[in-house]
């Protein structure tokens, strides 16, 4: 499966737009991460790799980061999954 296949099966995490094809790596794991449940997340880990999810992960959630879009308690649970398993 691809990461295309993947968004489009999920439809529902990315209401924002119906541009499917266009999103990016970037805001494709802050939607699953944000909104999607463990399966989803397993399934995005399993396309893209477990050091690029959390690669990218991490440069959205850099302290010096002037905006950063993930709730408070999602943001602690994947800093801490990130740091286990990655």
């Amino acid at each position: 499966m691809t990461i295309s296949d993947f968004v489009r099966q999920r439809k529902y995490l990315f209401w924002s737009t119906r541009n499917y094809d266009g999103l990016s790596k970037e805001a494709i794991v802050e939607a699953v991460l944000n909104y999607g449940d463990m399966k989803d997340v397993r399934e995005m880990i399993s396309i893209l790799g477990m050091q690029e999810t959390a690669k990218i992960f991490h440069a959205q959630t850099n302290p010096n980061r002037a905006r950063i879009n993930y709730r408070a308690d999602v943001k602690n649970y994947f800093k801490l999954y990130f740091e286990k398993y990655a």
